[in-house]
């Protein structure tokens, strides 16, 4: 078996341990609200998350050949294998450490900042492409500062609609539609969030000649980064969901719906145009718009602050990660 066929066949495991890893990091934000609200059981959610993930999985590939193209050129790069295994290593480490410590830290940008890392250890700053990389970047920049001002107004437009509403009978029948929200939701983070992966795996096999770089992304590629994620999914992930369900205000079943709403329209806003963005970042900054609009001394700003300082640390710090990743694996491939 040559070198090269078990560094390709390493990553398609890294690849697929990081979409497992994403399905019960990340998806915990997509059902955080309508667990927090009781609208659903902790496990009809993540039952719900996993088959609506695995669905969206399935449905597009816009952000995978994104993924795949627009961070670095795979012709390039001399050790492509080892610069991709790198960066998976350190994403992967990244959004463990997270986990543990129930931070709703950003896959995203952890894979985004690990390739770049890996890349620019590997060949220097010149490996990069910057007009898809900047591309990448102010999308994960906007994204958020969006969600903020759509969930803000959002919810101010349900205040002024449901005002003369009885207040206890309107969230009572929002708890209903919290179901449909929230599935939406996590159909929505499968159809961005599994295709970073994909487009990993692709970057592999492109990087590796197993592929030609006008073929796409392989059925195989697709099926089974959607089932890596709705099984991730299934696990569930209940530290992220008491953060992001608790830890930034009292969301209430009209809250979530607003919510969900706002950050389903953001992220399939993304995947329409084929821009990765970290749905972490979509779903609590809807939130904090929500929790703005609805009561400004309401909202948790020290929780906010601290999933603030984990954003804006993680570019850097996986990127760090990754080269020190690429600098050992160059030792042993």
């Amino acid at each position: 078996m040559s070198l090269v066929l078990i560094l390709t066949i390493l990553i398609v495991i890294g690849a697929l341990a990081f979409d497992f890893i994403n399905g019960f990091h990340d998806t915990a934000n997509a059902i955080a609200t309508s667990v927090s609200t009781k609208a659903l059981k902790p496990r009809q959610a993540i039952l719900l998350a996993a088959v609506m993930n695995f669905i969206g999985a399935l449905t597009f590939t816009g952000v995978a050949k994104t993924v795949s193209k627009d961070i670095v050129d795979p012709f390039t790069l001399h050790n492509g294998s080892v610069v991709i295994l790198a960066a998976l290593i350190a994403a992967i480490f990244w959004n463990l450490l997270t986990w543990y410590y129930g931070i709703p830290s950003s896959s995203s940008h952890a894979i985004i900042g690990s390739i770049a890392g890996a890349a620019i250890a590997a060949e220097g700053f010149n490996s990069l492409n910057y007009t898809g990389f900047i591309k990448i970047i102010q999308a994960l920049i906007l994204s958020p500062i969006l969600a903020f001002v759509v969930g803000y107004v959002v919810y101010s437009i349900f205040k002024v609609v449901f005002k003369n509403f009885n207040l206890a009978k309107t969230n009572r029948n929002f708890r209903y539609i919290q179901i449909a929200t929230a599935a939406l939701q996590s159909y929505s983070h499968g159809t961005n969030d599994a295709q970073k992966s994909m487009g990993i795996i692709t970057l592999a096999l492109v990087s590796s000649k197993y592929l030609s770089p006008d073929a796409g992304i392989p059925f195989w590629v697709q099926a089974s980064c959607a089932l890596a994620m709705g099984l991730g999914t299934s696990i569930g992930g209940w530290k992220i969901i008491k953060t992001v369900g608790g830890k930034i205000m009292k969301i209430r079943p009209i809250n979530g719906v607003a919510a969900d709403l706002t950050g389903a329209a953001i992220i399939f806003g993304a995947t329409y145009i084929h821009l990765p963005v970290s749905t972490t970042h979509v779903i609590s900054s809807g939130i904090l718009g929500v929790g703005a609009s609805h009561r400004l001394k309401g909202v948790k700003w020290g929780t906010a602050q601290r999933m603030l300082i984990t954003w804006v640390i993680t570019l850097p710090i996986t990127a760090t990660l990754a080269a020190i990743s690429f600098y050992i694996l160059n030792l042993f491939f």
